[in-house]
């Protein structure tokens, strides 16, 4: 059990003047490989993280909602009837959006107060957008009995929502990987999520642990946003390459006909584009068979291929991911990439625990050297999705 937990349900008391009805909570994520095609109709493979956001909540009987973020020390409140495409802005338009999203496909949902704490790093290639709409729309279904997450099934509408809250509200064209980890995941596995045959998912065992290796994520501290327009610069890239080939979405292309597309392409740009696209979701096929076979040797080198494809032909990485790559690599790491949009954010690290101190030390000595912010450094789990939280009954309302 969380202290946020707690500490959630506390602030809520003493901001809103009741107890809350309940704690939901949801996490981060990080993808292991299948970067940047969940939009292109491929295949992706994310862990859910044991970080997670937080949100005490309770109803109301207006359509007025209102969150105190417990880690901005800020309060917000919007109407519902007010929400649209860029209002509200910052972190509420993921809050209000999400409900917003679950009226529009016609559940009796109202107003409610939520106070929300975090500890999944915030502009870290994490998902905290993901983790604060699933903990928000798990608190409306919850309050409103709304039975999203009771099964795997209701769950997908959920991942709905959440992703129309930051397509249409907030403006991020994300494709669903970030909402499908963190409502989707179940402990000691990873979840292969095919975008191509309507996110439908695997469970792929994930338990590094037991075969003697940890994963390492690393958070650069180099702040990346999805909504700055190089993640939509990159889709629109991809979808006047699908264009050009006549398919609705680049996963439809097979590695054996691959260098015919590229033969067909119009630029160098879009042939990177397609080259990555293409060779990413067979790897992520090849993860998938590796993990299964307990081979983490092929895990790591198809981490290292992941990196340079992202880096050289999706140009994506950036100085920050491709150092501590390297310093991890040079350490003992069996392979590690960049992860999440890129642009900053973070990488991971697949090491085995003998390592853990080398490749920890590799990093901060690199970032040193460089005289950057130093990276966080913290090993991670595969852990369960979003639900709602056991906190002492005695805090909450009957």
């Amino acid at each position: 059990m969380s202290q946020l937990a707690h500490t959630a349900a506390q602030r809520f008391e003493q901001i809103f003047g009741h107890a809350p009805t309940g704690v939901w909570a949801a996490p981060g994520r990080v993808n292991l490989i299948g970067e940047h095609t969940d939009y292109n109709g491929g295949l992706c493979l994310p862990i859910a993280l044991p970080q997670r956001t937080y949100a005490a909540a309770g109803p109301r009987d207006d359509d007025i909602v209102r969150v105190a973020s417990l880690d901005f020390d800020e309060q917000a409140e919007v109407s519902l009837d007010d929400v649209a495409p860029g209002v509200p802005g910052g972190w509420l338009g993921y809050v209000a959006g999400t409900i917003w999203a679950l009226r529009e496909r016609g559940f009796a949902v109202h107003g409610l107060d939520l106070a929300t704490t975090s500890d999944v790093p915030i502009g870290a290639g994490l998902s905290s957008s993901a983790a604060i709409e699933g903990a928000a729309g798990g608190a409306a279904s919850g309050l409103f009995n709304l039975g999203l997450l009771d099964s795997d099934a209701s769950r997908v509408t959920l991942v709905d929502a959440c992703r129309r809250a930051e397509n249409h509200i907030v403006g991020a064209p994300t494709g669903g990987l970030d909402q499908t980890a963190s409502l989707r995941c179940l402990p000691r596995h990873a979840l292969l999520i095919d975008f191509g045959h309507d996110a439908r998912v695997r469970q792929i065992p994930f338990d590094v642990a037991a075969h003697g290796l940890r994963l390492l994520v690393i958070d650069t501290r180099a702040k990346h946003a999805l909504v700055d327009g190089q993640y939509a610069a990159r889709r629109a890239n991809c979808e006047q390459a699908a264009r050009e080939l006549g398919v609705d979405l680049l996963g439809r292309i097979t590695p054996e006909q691959l260098p015919d597309a590229l033969s067909r392409l119009s630029d160098q740009t879009l042939r990177r584009r397609v080259r990555h696209v293409v060779t990413e979701i067979a790897r992520t096929r090849q993860c998938c068979d590796a993990l299964e076979h307990g081979n983490f040797q092929q895990v790591g080198e198809l981490f290292n291929q992941s990196h340079a494809s992202l880096r050289d032909d999706y140009e994506v990485s950036s100085p920050e991911l491709d150092l501590a790559v390297a310093a991890a690599r040079g350490a003992g790491a069996l392979g590690a990439r960049m992860t999440g949009g890129g642009f900053g954010g973070s990488a991971i690290a697949l090491v085995p625990v003998t390592a853990l101190d080398a490749v920890k030390r590799a990093v901060a000595d690199a970032y040193l050297a460089r005289g950057w912010t130093p990276a966080h450094v913290f090993a991670v789990h595969a852990a369960g999705p979003a639900d709602r939280v056991a906190v002492h009954e005695a805090q909450l309302v009957e």
